[in-house]
């Protein structure tokens, strides 16, 4: 196959939890799937390992999302060897902390890798999409940018920005073929969970249950689909009834 005529889906943080979900649905929905790490060579590749062992096909790419430089020039190696169909800005970090004592470098890199980040990667990519006159860009947002969490004001701030964000750019390129949605999960069993008591959350959740990232995976799958041709600027909520 002509590598200008495979359906290519870059996924950012696409190596672990919700991202290594999404890498293998897309996969398994026949993209070639290009995973985005910035430093776990591990995760990224034995993600890209599942996948081949399922039959389908992609690659690893490290760049850091927060750096416009290295993401403008990731995005022009790819795309000078594939037309890329889809993109999904799942790549973030969290760095908690009660904001009357919050150190500004924890709010900035926090601010730098979703938002930024959001930024760095999904304007060049654009770039190459508007030309073709198709493509569809989902981000990954959080319940957390719907409702107020405790210690969590830099991470709320990113997750709602994007959302702000995408709508805004839906607005631009709708008329150009290209749909940006969003996808704001709530409580799903990933490592950002390890360290949390859910006991009593799942109180909170009227399924009374965390979510798997495979049903967040699910609906990214979805809204990169022509099922979902008339939906842009969306904010789609995936958790269990929490908001």
């Amino acid at each position: 196959m002509n590598e200008k005529n495979k359906k290519v889906a870059i996924v950012t943080g696409g190596g672990r939890g919700i991202g290594r979900a999404i890498s293998i649905e897309l996969a398994g929905a026949g993209y070639y799937i290009v995973i985005n790490y910035k430093s776990n060579d591990k995760a990224a590749a034995d993600t890209l390992k599942t996948i081949k062992e399922r039959g389908k096909d992609g690659e690893t790419i490290q760049f850091d999302v927060s750096d416009s430089k290295e993401s403008e020039r990731a995005i022009d190696d790819i795309a000078s060897r594939y037309n890329i169909e889809v993109l999904v800005n799942n790549a973030g970090i969290t760095a908690d902390g009660l904001f009357v004592f919050m150190p500004e470098d924890d709010w900035d890199s926090v601010i730098s890798t979703t938002l930024k980040g959001f930024y760095n990667v999904t304007k060049p990519v654009l770039g190459k999409m508007v030309p073709n006159k198709r493509g569809a860009i989902v981000s990954i947002s959080s319940v957390s940018a719907l409702v107020s969490n405790r210690g969590q004001a830099n991470y709320s701030a990113a997750k709602a920005g994007l959302i702000g964000a995408s709508r805004g750019v839906s607005s631009e390129v709708a008329r150009l073929g290209i749909r940006v949605n969003v996808v704001a999960p709530g409580l799903i069993e990933t490592e950002m969970l390890k360290d949390t008591h859910v006991g009593n959350i799942k109180q909170m959740i009227p399924m009374a249950r965390i979510g798997q990232p495979e049903e967040v995976a699910k609906v990214v799958r979805f809204l990169c689909s022509e099922d979902a041709s008339y939906m842009t600027g969306q904010v789609i909520s995936v958790n269990g009834g929490m908001f």
